[in-house]
Formats: structure tokens, sequence, C-alpha cells
């Protein structure tokens, strides 16, 4: 039996991102993000955050493991959601969650398979937080609105490299990067918020610190030996991201400039 206080339990869940990303945020971002003039973009970037973090994992899936038959039914997994956030259907979110394909796959790498289930998963659980995210923001009237992307993940794609596999592996220490800074935004913002967003933010660090590790693992065995080179070169630049001047706030924006 775990008889960790709650508190402990999240302390021992952010040590290994810390220990991974090179900067915290920074207070300036915190106390642009807490005011409740900036909440609702916040909100509305962090519903497109948790869609492109599963548009992500099946971009990965669709690249380097599924034929035809299996990007169409990843794809058509992920339609209902973006008719919602793009074209602003009327969607009902809570049927869709068992709705989750069956793929069917050939493997020519031990790696692959296992791809196929950490990216499934997680999917899954990204979009169950972009609907926790949407009835939230339909419980508060906030409108879904077509918001700029941040220049954050752009960034760090631009310094992945451009030969196969050392493309596959950077991309997935981004990905691993992306969900270790959200956990760590989550766990930062949420003793500015009011109590029900702050329970739900708090609520998400479980699944997004494993995200991180799932990524980190998937890396390294597609590296077939050590990645902690390529680590520090991406941290690198992802740290730089975060404490650059940025003229709009996003949930991984850098340092506010007004």
């Amino acid at each position: 039996m775990n008889t960790d206080h709650p508190s402990e339990q999240i302390n021992n869940l952010l040590v290994p991102i810390r220990n991974f990303l090179h900067v915290a945020t920074p207070q300036a971002w915190l106390n642009l993000a807490a005011t409740p003039e900036a909440l609702n973009i916040l909100l509305i970037d962090h519903l497109h955050c948790e869609l492109k973090a599963a548009q992500s994992a099946a971009l990965l899936l669709r690249r380097y493991i599924l034929d035809e038959q299996g990007a169409a039914e990843v794809l058509n997994w992920l339609l209902p959601y973006e008719d919602a956030i793009y074209r602003k259907q009327a969607v009902n979110l809570r049927q869709l969650g068992n709705h989750i394909p069956r793929l069917k796959i050939t493997t020519e790498h031990e790696w692959q398979a296992r791809m196929v289930d950490r990216m499934v998963l997680l999917m899954k659980e990204e979009l169950h937080h972009f609907s926790q995210v949407f009835d939230i923001m339909t419980a508060r009237g906030i409108d879904i609105q077509a918001v700029s992307a941040s220049r954050y993940a752009a960034g760090l794609l631009r310094h992945a490299r451009k030969h196969e596999p050392a493309m596959l592996v950077d991309k997935l220490i981004i990905g691993a990067l992306i969900e270790a800074r959200s956990c760590e935004r989550f766990a930062a913002l949420a003793p500015y918020l009011d109590s029900e967003l702050a329970r739900f933010y708090i609520s998400l660090l479980r699944s997004e610190a494993r995200h991180f590790e799932d990524y980190l693992a998937l890396a390294e065995e597609v590296n077939g030996g050590p990645i902690t080179e390529h680590i520090e070169r991406l941290a690198k630049v992802e740290a730089e991201l975060i404490l650059s001047p940025d003229t709009e706030l996003r949930f991984h924006s850098g340092v506010p400039t007004s």
C-alpha cells in the first residue's frame, strides 16, 4: 500500500522531470498566466495542445509503422475531435472514448510494436484530456477560438536531425520535452488557479509524467543505445525557448514581453 501524502507523490513525480528540463518556468510567465484576463486564452490553447499531442503521436505511427489502412483508422479516430475544435461541429465527446482502433501491424523492428502500444495509449489519454478541457470551457462559457501556435514546438523541431533513424530519435526526445514541460507547468500553475482548475491540472501530472518517460524509452530503443548527448542538445534549445521573450501567451510560450 502506498502511504505517501499526495503532495509527496506529486514531488516524486516531478523530480525526474525537473532533472530532465534545464530550466523552470519563469515567474513572469506564471504571473501573467494566473490573471483572469489570461485564463480564457490559456484554456483555449490547452485544448489545442491536447489535440496536437494526439495528432503528433498519430503522425509518428503513420510515418514509421502503419500501412494505408491503419493510417486511415487513426485519422478517423481523430476526426470527431478535429470537427469539434476546427469546424465547431456539435460532437458528443463522451461517446467517443471506446472508439479506439485495433491496429494490425507487421513490424521490421522490435521497437515498432512498443511504439504502437505507447502511442495508442498516449492518444487515448490526450483525447480524454481534450474532452475534459472542452467540458470545463463549456461550463465556463468559453468559446473555442482559433489561436496561433506558439513558436515552441516548431522551434524544437527545427533542430531535429534530417536523416533517419536520427530524425525519429530526435522527434521522440522532443515529444518527451513537450510532455515534461506540460507536466512542469501544470504543477507550477496549479497554486495560482481556482480549486476546480487546480485539481484538474494536478490530476494530469501522472499521465503526462509517464508520457515523457515513454518517449525517452522509445528514443533510446530506436537509437540502439544511450541518447544523453542528443537529450542535452535538444534540452538546451528547449530552455532557450522558455527563457527568451515572447509576444504571445501560450501554454508553452516564453517570458512575456508585457
